[in-house]
């Protein structure tokens, strides 16, 4: 059980990580609308935004939205207490 909760954890950190790095793409104006990457940051939002959504309100400093960032450590402390 527990290698199952650490390997859905690593997974959901590498969807953040990777809509992080499409949302970068796409305000940059790397990754345009029409790109045959868009449904991959789809899903990647659909699987991220339940989390993210909650720690947007909290974590931002001006414009600045460090919600994945707070995500991240607290998948990693809820990893490092189940392991």
């Amino acid at each position: 059980m527990q290698n199952l909760i650490s390997y859905l954890i690593t997974l959901l950190t590498f969807a953040i990580l990777g809509r992080v790095i499409f949302d970068w793409l796409v305000v940059g104006g790397i990754m345009k609308n029409d790109s045959p990457l868009i449904p991959v940051r789809n899903v990647l939002v659909q699987i991220t935004e339940p989390i993210l959504a909650p720690l947007r309100r909290f974590a931002r400093i001006g414009t600045v939205d460090l919600s994945p960032m707070v995500a991240i450590v607290i998948l990693n402390v809820i990893n490092s207490v189940v392991s």
